[in-house]
């Protein structure tokens, strides 16, 4: 049973607010580039630094926004974001289980992590396969 003060906290606020969010992001990404199925999509952003940083920030402001937070999201929607990309299922799950682990990592709590998760796969439509 989970306190009810916990239950009433934004997904924002469990997910540690701006600072929360940027950890795990930059957590998430260093998990990609060392993900044998994705990393060949992220490695190319260590020698584009200020890329790097911009798509960060990106996701960043997208779930700080998304959750209840206070940023605004100026990026591009989710189908023009990865047109071109043609990401495949087993990409998508990669991506998918690299964003649980450092969540658990984090000691982020399993009812949150299916909110993310939740969220993730309402975004499934839009990204792949583009």
């Amino acid at each position: 049973m989970k306190p009810a003060d916990v239950e009433q906290q934004s997904l924002y606020e469990r997910l540690g607010g701006t600072k929360g969010i940027h950890d795990l992001v930059d957590e998430i990404v260093e998990a990609h580039m060392s993900n044998p199925v994705i990393k060949a999509r992220f490695l190319p952003y260590k020698d584009k630094p200020d890329q790097l940083i911009q798509i960060k920030k990106h996701v960043v402001d997208f779930f700080d926004a998304g959750s209840g937070g206070p940023a605004v999201y100026t990026g591009r929607d989710m189908p023009t974001t990865h047109r071109g990309m043609n990401i495949n299922e087993a990409e998508y799950m990669a991506t998918i289980d690299d964003i649980l682990k450092v969540l658990t990592e984090h000691g982020i709590d399993e009812d949150t992590r299916k909110d993310v998760l939740a969220i993730l796969y309402s975004l499934k439509e839009g990204i792949l396969r583009q």
